[in-house]
């Protein structure tokens, strides 16, 4: 059978400790997370970390150390880290897991966007904590920064560590950017793509756009792996477009709080076991973390420092 990766993105920087009850905050919570998701048929968990106290958004090394030395002594999972981080944070202080850690895949972003949230407010009357509408509301007025030269910077500890970019493409201009990096020297094929979509300052979600992506990308770049993540509601069907046409997905509570029209997710793993059946209805098995490994051509978990 077909074979093709499953993502969890387990608890993100985008979604509140308001909006769902279910979402992990301690870093215990989110590597508990990402067994179960493993569990159910996901090869990879890209992961965030927060606050403990608070549930923020946070950069703390200590904290993506103790995530990913879980999850490594339980199972074989393929570990992401984000190289988005939290919004507002540095550049110096987003890149920083690549040399602390010298994972076999990190995220990494192509391209600058407004990266929109504010609009959340409407739906929120009350928060639990009192940061939630702070940091909402400033991205009315925010930029998510992703220069050439940030690019330039990011491929230099890519390849001294030889960690994976997973390219995050929030939008067509960003293929663009991908291929002209690549062609640079500063990032080699194969890559990886994962189209990004349902944010509001990218691309919306819709087979038309993915495939407007898609095309753009072969006609661009060529060969390459690929993946598709999208926000909200649209998850489960851009998921399984991504699925019909080749491509690997990315579930988790990260882009999605629900598992259905008016069910919460009440774990990553849900979200992931409801792929694992769509996949296989229509003949696809979830890759292991091997097969996984093999398919983008991973240094292997033996090569980690976690």
């Amino acid at each position: 059978m077909e074979k093709r990766i499953i993502t969890a993105a387990i608890t993100g920087a985008i979604h509140t400790p308001t909006m769902s009850p279910y979402l992990p905050i301690t870093a215990k919570q989110i590597a508990e997370e990402a067994v179960r998701a493993h569990e159910a048929g996901a090869a990879v968990a890209h992961i965030h970390v927060r606050d403990e106290e608070t549930g923020r958004p946070a950069s703390d090394m200590n904290l993506f150390r103790e995530v990913a030395s879980y999850v490594k002594a339980r199972c074989d999972m393929i570990i992401c880290f984000t190289t988005g981080g939290r919004l507002g944070a540095s550049v110096e202080e987003r890149i920083k897991v690549v040399p602390t850690f010298e994972p076999e895949l990190a995220s990494c972003n192509f391209g600058s966007i407004n990266f929109a949230l504010f609009h959340v407010l409407e739906r929120l009357k009350e928060v639990k904590y009192s940061w939630e509408k702070d940091y909402l509301a400033m991205t009315e007025d925010f930029i998510f920064p992703n220069t050439f030269k940030t690019l330039k910077d990011y491929s230099r500890y890519f390849k001294k560590y030889n960690t994976k970019a997973e390219m995050e493409i929030y939008d067509v201009g960003m293929i663009n950017n991908a291929s002209f990096m690549i062609n640079r020297g500063f990032f080699e094929k194969p890559v990886y793509l994962q189209f990004v979509m349902g944010i509001l300052g990218g691309i919306q979600p819709s087979i038309e756009n993915l495939l407007f992506l898609y095309n753009n990308a072969k006609k661009l770049i060529g060969d390459f792996q690929w993946s598709v993540c999208a926000a909200g509601k649209h998850q489960t069907n851009m998921c399984t477009a991504a699925l019909l046409m080749g491509g690997h997905v990315r579930v988790g509570l990260e882009d999605n709080l629900y598992l259905e029209k008016g069910v919460m997710a009440k774990s990553n793993a849900e979200q992931v076991a409801k792929i694992v059946r769509i996949a296989r209805e229509l003949g696809i098995e979830p890759a292991s973390p091997q097969e996984a490994r093999k398919i983008l051509g991973l240094k292997g978990l033996d090569k980690v420092k976690f």
